[in-house]
């Protein structure tokens, strides 16, 4: 038994597990309503001003535990680049739980409250109605659907001090934080949730697990071990692209992050354009196990920005009984990555991925792209992704060209594995509790959110539900 399970427990309104977008947008909101509440928030990782990853620095992973890119105040989302969807259209499942008018008025009140810790007012996507018409004709025309969505772009470094305010802000009203105090276990009596074990044992009358992709595998455990109802739910494999922003200027003039969906001729494959950074940089993010995966962001200063636009194309596979580990499945194809490439990220011009060859450190040289991750290792993802996955990739790329010509060009970078892990998604009621009376669930890690809009507003209406069930 750990020091202090003996002690005396405190006992808090609300226990707030992970400290990512729903997590914080929870606590804000509770205090808004009841400034007397008392909140507990436990997180894994660093507080904001100690979540600095010395690979933007050196080039070299330093392999901290946990990863500071992955885990820490703001999460994972906000921490790497912080773009707000504020459309309903993106970024998870929220309309189908509470419906679209309510999301887009949360989502709304989010925004409202991000500007107030000073986000950047410019919203990108609503300013050239006639140039996006002409996207859209080309999209149609390639069969690819383009979904249109103001966004916000706070920026890496700009994201960093905002939430330095809003960190500062939950602290001053009391709201207690504990930070490298991952949660162990949950305390379940009779099926309602009492609380939870972290260095000590913590109880509430409320407990929310609002974590993030990083704590999905940890939070499947414990649906296994509780009982909690899950389904299956899916996993996006694929690639981030690198290219040069000449080639990608016509959409990111437009509308900065440009979201397209397309279904594979082959297969009839769902793989979509994600995460797009215009002048940004590929990076590497690291989970547990020092398992390597790619990611991408890109800074607001001028004097930061690259030559280069990079973006993720995944593909969503769902998976059908008796299979359910798709997170497993996930981390396989980056561990087989890993293994080829020391633990790194693979690079491969896209020439050489079309023909099935490796890509070599000569042909990577004469490229007129210079990848923005310097210790990326070229080689070859035909190694690593299965037969299904590489056609799905190349046949959206070919698809893409139509509309961006130069994406298909043989020296487009592609860095692999690109995969994000949700959870199985739980089920919920109307109010996101669980099965187990008193547990609720918000965010990316239960498999409802995919992004940081979707997750505040999840995180938003969690904390009015539980303020107005309180009341009775």
């Amino acid at each position: 038994m750990k020091n202090g399970r003996n002690q005396t427990p405190e006992k808090y309104d609300v226990i707030i597990v992970g400290c990512g977008s729903a997590g914080i947008f929870a606590a804000l909101e509770m205090k808004r309503i009841n400034p007397e509440s008392r909140i507990l928030i436990l997180e894994k990782g660093s507080s904001i001003e100690k979540r600095v990853c010395p690979k933007r620095k050196t080039g070299r992973c330093a392999g901290c535990n946990p990863c500071n890119i992955t885990t820490g105040f703001s999460g994972a989302g906000a921490y790497s680049d912080g773009k707000l969807s504020l459309s309903p259209d993106v970024g998870g499942t929220l309309p189908e739980h509470i419906g679209y008018r309510e999301t887009q008025e949360l989502i709304n009140y989010v925004d409202d409250i991000y500007l107030s810790f000073g986000a950047d007012r410019n919203v990108y996507g609503i300013d050239n109605p006639q140039r996006i018409e002409e996207i859209r004709t080309k999209a149609i025309r390639s069969n690819l659907k383009l979904v249109e969505c103001p966004i916000r772009h706070l920026g890496t470094e700009e994201s960093y001090n905002i939430y330095v305010k809003i960190q500062k802000h939950l602290l001053d009203s009391g709201v207690e934080i504990l930070f490298r105090n991952p949660v162990e276990d949950l305390i379940i009596e009779d099926g309602v949730a009492k609380g939870v074990i972290a260095d000590r044992e913590y109880y509430a009358d409320n407990v929310i697990v609002a974590v993030g992709r990083e704590g999905s595998d940890w939070f499947k455990v414990l649906c296994d071990k509780y009982g909690i109802e899950s389904e299956v739910g899916i996993i996006d494999i694929g690639v981030r692209v690198e290219v040069r922003n000449e080639v990608m200027k016509e959409l990111n003039e437009t509308m900065y992050e440009s979201k397209l969906i397309y279904h594979t001729p082959t297969f009839d494959d769902k793989v979509r354009v994600f995460c797009s950074n215009p002048s940004g940089e590929v990076t590497t993010e690291y989970y547990e196990d020092n398992l390597a995966v790619v990611n991408g962001h890109s800074y607001k200063a001028k004097d930061m920005k690259t030559n280069n636009t990079n973006f993720a194309l995944l593909v969503s596979k769902h998976f059908t009984e008796p299979f359910n580990e798709p997170i497993e499945y996930g981390k396989s194809i980056a561990k087989l990555a890993n293994m080829l490439a020391g633990n790194r990220i693979i690079v491969q011009r896209y020439g050489d991925f079309k023909r099935g060859r490796r890509t070599i450190e000569e042909r990577l040289m004469r490229n007129n792209i210079v990848p923005t991750l310097k210790d990326a290792v070229p080689g070859d993802l035909s190694l690593v992704f299965p037969y299904r996955i590489m056609l799905d990739i190349k046949e959206m790329i070919e698809a893409l060209d139509k509309i961006v010509p130069g994406i298909a060009s043989d020296e487009t970078l592609l860095y692999g594995v690109e995969v994000k892990f949700y959870s199985n998604k739980v089920k919920t009621n109307r109010d996101f509790e669980t099965n187990i009376k008193k547990l609720y669930v918000a965010g990316d890690g239960a498999g409802i959110t995919r992004g940081l809009m979707q997750a505040g507003a999840n995180g938003v209406y969690l904390a009015r539900r539980i303020a107005k069930l309180s009341e009775h």
